[in-house]
C-alpha cells in the first residue's frame, strides 16, 4: 500500500513536470491523480497481458503517466471553470 502511494506520488509528480504551464493543484491533488493514473496505468497493462493492475512494469507506468497528464488537464479545465464563474 505504501509502495502504492510513493508511486503514484512520482507519477503525478512526473505528469506535473511534462504538462506545459503551472498548475494550481497541491501535494494532494498530485497524489490523487497520481493514484488514478497507476490504477488507469495498471489496468490497461493488464488488459494487454503484461502484468498485473498493482504491478510495476514499463508499459503500466507509462500509460499511468500519461494518463495522469491527461487527468490534470481535465482537474486544469474544472478548475479554471469554477474560477471564472466565481469572478463573473
Amino acid at each position: 500500500m505504501i509502495g502504492f502511494i510513493v508511486a503514484g506520488l512520482i507519477i503525478g509528480a512526473l505528469a506535473r513536470l511534462i504538462k506545459p504551464g503551472k498548475q494550481n493543484l497541491g501535494i494532494v491533488a498530485t497524489l490523487l491523480l497520481g493514484l488514478v493514473g497507476s490504477v488507469i496505468g495498471g489496468t490497461i497493462a493488464n488488459l494487454l497481458g503484461t502484468g498485473d493492475i498493482f504491478e510495476l512494469n514499463v508499459l503500466g507506468f507509462i500509460v499511468a503517466v500519461i494518463a495522469s497528464v491527461l487527468l490534470i488537464g481535465v482537474a486544469e479545465s474544472i478548475s479554471g471553470r469554477n474560477r471564472t464563474s466565481v469572478r463573473r
